[in-house]
């Protein structure tokens, strides 16, 4: 089975168009459609994750002042 993937956008509700595929008469395809989210402008999106690259991975910090490592380990 070969799959080939197209990105298309409607134009009219209800109706597409698809040109250029790499199948000839009297093949039998199957047709799957996913609508995809609408995103924000990715040059925006690009922007925000570069100023917050780590935003909304911390969750919480259980002792953010506790030492890296015991106290009993530290050289004097």
């Amino acid at each position: 089975m070969n799959a080939h993937k197209v990105a298309a956008t409607l134009t009219e509700d209800g109706k597409l168009l698809l040109t250029g595929l790499p199948f000839q008469a009297g093949d039998t395809i199957e047709i799957i459609l996913l609508e995809q989210p609408k995103e924000r402008n990715s040059s925006q999106a690009n922007l925000a994750q570069l100023e917050h690259p780590l935003q909304g991975t911390v969750l919480r910090y259980e002792d953010p002042f506790e030492p890296a490592m015991p106290v009993e380990e530290w050289e004097i």
